[in-house]
């Protein structure tokens, strides 16, 4: 058979020009895949990657505020204070080796404490500052008989703040974390420690 001249030098080009589009037809069959959502409650717990999740903020949020608020010296304190104490939500450090977004899980210390009506809750410095910002652009620019007054804020009678830690103990593809959340209740004005409570999520990862 005749082969036109040039032709080997063409064949490694050929075979590659082949490759590529074999690749690139893969790749543009798997794209072509349809993705499937289903939807879920909120509250359903799930467990994707073993790591921290929403469920075990929302779930050691709630148990741990139901702790506090159900407390012997909780309620001893709001007998002598002879209202419903006001709680400002503090600093939660994250001291485990994992991202958590702490941010989220002290909202939901917050909602928590809100929802109880055993105590009031109120605003964390960073929306303090903007309300108190604008309190004082009304005073320049808003209808004088609708001006919020300076002077009237509630003041926290006790602060929440805590940290969370986490130990990790790991074998043969297997994985066991412990993690431990400890929150401490302070009364402002003394530094007495009103309450201290911890809760523990433990979890078995097997890959």
């Amino acid at each position: 058979m005749y082969l036109p001249a040039g032709f080997l030098n063409y064949t490694p080009k050929i075979i590659c020009m082949t490759r590529l589009f074999i690749a690139a037809l893969a790749l543009f069959c798997l794209s072509c895949q349809t993705r499937s959502v289903t939807r879920i409650t909120p509250e359903t717990q799930m467990d994707l990657s073993g790591r921290w999740n929403d469920s075990d903020s929302r779930i050691v949020a709630e148990k741990m505020i139901n702790e506090l608020l159900t407390s012997p010296k909780f309620k001893t304190y709001a007998e002598e204070l002879g209202r419903k104490p006001a709680i400002v939500v503090g600093l939660i450090r994250n001291k485990t080796s994992e991202h958590i977004d702490a941010n989220n899980y002290i909202k939901k210390l917050e909602v928590a404490i809100y929802n109880s009506e055993i105590a009031e809750l109120v605003e964390s410095e960073e929306f303090r500052d903007k309300l108190r910002l604008e309190r004082a652009q009304q005073q320049d620019f808003a209808e004088p008989s609708t001006v919020s007054e300076w002077g009237k804020e509630i003041g926290a009678n006790l602060m929440l703040f805590g940290e969370m830690t986490s130990e990790t103990d790991t074998s043969n593809g297997k994985r066991i974390v412990n993690y431990i959340t400890t929150l401490f209740l302070t009364d402002i004005e003394t530094n007495k420690r009103v309450w201290y409570g911890q809760q523990e999520i433990k979890k078995f990862v097997k890959n």
